[in-house]
């Protein structure tokens, strides 16, 4: 009997045109670390009397389907989360392209996930998948992922792909060493880390259906936030944070081969922090930064993905 095993696990994707209705081709490979997409049916314990100590049989809760997907920052796959995140970009270029998404949009596509185990075989099929939340770290060293975490309106089992034959992505990776954070244009000295985070806070249309199903999930007030993390070094940041004025926060990777991802950030307000003295190293100060629309009603963040890839 065939194990399954994590390492031959499968991802494709493909938007749909109407939500909840898989597509039946168009699907693309995803490169992926790791994933908790599932559903889940929680049972309510019978409060019944008169039947003895022993209790009756359970009954079965709603479904839920959701979780996260860990992926990898690159050049051309990682638009595709993008473009789930915050809708459908402005592309402008002959190649390279350049695709911009801003925040914003009440119009967010939905998409169809499958994951397969061949060795099984299983494969689940999550249609009506919405985008949440994506968030991802910076930092000196290590491999550079994201976590998407996504609603989905529900899942379907089978023992063969629903996906065809997905199409391929040139996979290359942006990494921690090709990023940079500016703040007005000019690079924060003496920062170790940062941590960025969009969410589109879904609001799960929770109607009541025979297939225990969502019927939908709508967009509310987005959220852009992270935390930037500094050697305390001077008093530039202290000095915002304590005045409440803004700044404009610059968040890039490039490669030398011209392919890059830049996450701009215009208006950006710092809490006043606190600042611990924890022992004879460095003094280390952290800001958790909350950014807000534009004062002239532009977007509150501007995502541009440089690359080869014609359109999403």
């Amino acid at each position: 009997m065939a194990r399954a095993q994590g390492a031959r696990a499968q991802m494709a994707l493909a938007f749909e045109s109407t939500y909840g209705t898989s597509p039946v081709g168009g699907y693309t490979k995803m490169p992926f670390a790791t994933a908790s997409l599932g559903a889940e049916q929680p049972l309510q314990a019978s409060e019944l009397l008169g039947y003895g100590r022993d209790p009756l049989a359970p009954m079965r809760d709603a479904i839920t389907a959701d979780g996260s997907i860990v992926v990898p920052v690159d050049t051309e796959a990682f638009g595709v989360w993008l473009k789930g995140a915050f809708g459908d970009p402005v592309t402008t270029g002959t190649g390279p392209y350049t695709h911009v998404f801003t925040s914003g949009s009440w119009a967010l596509p939905s998409f169809t996930v499958e994951t397969g185990l061949p060795d099984v075989p299983s494969y689940a099929l999550y249609g009506g998948c919405m985008v949440d939340k994506i968030s991802w770290q910076m930092a000196r060293s290590g491999l550079l992922t994201a976590s998407v975490e996504i609603v989905a309106q529900g899942e379907t089992l089978g023992t063969a792909s629903g996906a065809g034959t997905p199409a391929t992505v040139d996979l290359q990776r942006f990494g921690h060493f090709n990023g940079s954070v500016t703040r007005n244009g000019t690079a924060i000295g003496n920062i170790v880390g940062a941590e960025l985070s969009y969410s589109n806070t879904l609001d799960r249309v929770e109607t009541i259906r025979a297939d225990g199903k969502i019927e939908g999930a709508d967009p509310s007030i987005a959220a852009m936030t992270g935390r930037i993390d500094v050697r305390f070094a001077d008093t530039v940041l202290l000095s915002q944070a304590i005045s409440g004025t803004s700044c404009a926060l610059e968040f890039a990777y490039s490669l030398a081969s011209g392919e890059a991802l830049t996450v701009s950030v215009p208006r950006v307000f710092l809490p006043r922090p606190r600042r611990e003295i924890t022992g004879p190293q460095g003094v280390q100060v952290s800001f958790d930064w909350q950014a807000a629309q534009q004062t002239n009603g532009d977007p509150m963040v501007t995502v541009t993905l440089i690359n080869g890839r014609e359109a999403y």
